[in-house]
Parts: structure tokens; sequence; C-alpha cells
């Protein structure tokens, strides 16, 4: 597209296609030309859905530059959680942390023992995605930024051991989704330990100064890829001996 991007422009289009269920080519937007345009579009979206919760989900770039968008609807299993489910919907396992202390921007780098030093909780959850984008990120994530991540929803489970962080990989993990098995193996993180991106960002210098705050909720990535949900129904996950189940429902 030789289009100007507005930023503006792009987050009341993918705000409108998000509430219509609806999904359109990457090559029909007027695309970011950079990072702080993608971010800005985020923002844009983000107030346009009300987007009020503490949660937010980490990743890098192709080009290794950590970023993040929040999730949205969030629910918590322990509530009865009920996410809308749509064609192209696609469901992780994920491991989440809580921190129970500020990590600041600061230009000395984080070590993992310091970012596992402001963890206070770890819980199961599961993330639901279906951007409205057709192609997601794939040929301009940027603009995959702009639409948060694709993030459609966030399930906060159990908590779990702290120690979980160091050792889920290779834990079984099963998942059935209205009542058929769509995973069944061995926990698998993309860069095999579920820290990496939230350091990475947090030794990012150009990240939000509210960033990393006491008390933001951080999922961390995928354990049993990315799976879509080609129908509504429950969704039962077990990791270990812990358990979370909730529903992907049509219209709700």
């Amino acid at each position: 597209m030789t289009e100007t991007f507005d930023p503006r422009t792009v987050a009341v289009r993918l705000h409108g296609l998000r509430q219509a269920g609806r999904q359109e080519a990457t090559e029909t937007f007027a695309l970011p030309a950079d990072l702080h345009q993608a971010m800005e579009a985020q923002n844009l979206l983000t107030a346009a859905d009300g987007i009020a919760s503490n949660a937010w989900k980490v990743t890098v770039s192709p080009q290794g530059q950590a970023v993040t968008a929040p999730l949205h609807p969030y629910a918590e299993a322990v509530s009865g959680a009920d996410i809308p489910w749509y064609p192209g919907l696609k469901f992780e396992t994920e491991i989440a942390v809580r921190l129970g202390r500020d990590l600041p921007v600061r230009t000395v780098p984080y070590s993992r023992a310091d970012v596992v030093e402001a963890i206070s909780a770890v819980h199961l959850g599961a993330e639901l995605l279906v951007s409205a984008v057709i192609e997601s990120g794939s040929v301009s994530f940027l603009l995959f930024v702009a639409d948060r991540l694709g993030n459609s929803g966030y399930v906060l489970g159990p908590k779990l051991e702290k120690s979980v962080i160091d050792t889920v990989g290779g834990t079984p993990l099963k998942v059935t989704h209205a009542g058929r098995t769509i995973y069944d193996g061995p926990a698998q993180h993309p860069k095999g330990d579920v820290l990496t991106w939230l350091v990475d960002y947090a030794n990012d210098g150009l990240r939000p100064e509210t960033s990393l705050k006491t008390g933001a909720l951080i999922t961390t990535g995928t354990l049993s890829g990315a799976i879509e949900l080609t129908e509504p129904g429950e969704i039962d996950i077990e990791l270990g001996n812990s358990r979370l189940s909730f529903s992907v429902s049509k219209g709700c």
C-alpha cells in the first residue's frame, strides 16, 4: 500500500473487523513504518476495545525486538470463563507470571535471576488468538503488533509452583476440545525457556516507563503450539497434575 499510515484510521478498522468477527488481507491496509507507529495504533485499538486489565503477552519480532500487547477479554477460570468463538480462533496453553515488584527501565541489564526474583506467582493459562488480518503477522509483523498481536482472549488458571518456570519443559500436557484430544505430548516452549521473551522485554530501553509494574500479569508463550478450534466447545487442559477448564462459545 502507498497510502499514508494513520494510526487512528487503522485502529478503527481493526476494531470494526474484530467486532464483526471478520478478517481482511494485509494488502488492503496502510502499513506502519516502524514499531512506534504500530504501537500508536495498538494503543488506540486498546482504548476502542475498552481494555483496562493489567494482563499482557510478550513475544519478539522477526528482527528480535521485544513487543507486547494487552490480553482481552481476560477471565479467571475460577469465575467460570467463557470466551467468544470466531472462525479461525486458535488456542495456546501457556504459563503466566505475576510480578510482585516493579521491573523499571534501567541501563544495567536484568539477568534471568533478577526477573525470577520479581515474580510473585505462576499460573497455568490459555491464550485465544484470531487476528483481524488474514495472514496474522506473516506479511507485516508491525500490522500484527497494531492488532494486539492477534490476542482474542485469555483465561487464567490455577496457581502453580514457582519452580515450574524452570521445569515445565517436557511436562506431560493433554488438551481436549469439544470432547476430542487436540494435543497430547510434552510441554514445549518455542525458545526452550518460558522467560526468554519477558527477560528481553525487561531489557528493552524503549518500553514504556509504566510497563512491568507490580501486579502485572504476563503470559510467556505457547507450550502446545497454536491449535485451531474449528467449533465452539469446552476446553480441558491437564499440565502434569494441574487442570484448567473453560468454554469457547459462539456469540457469547
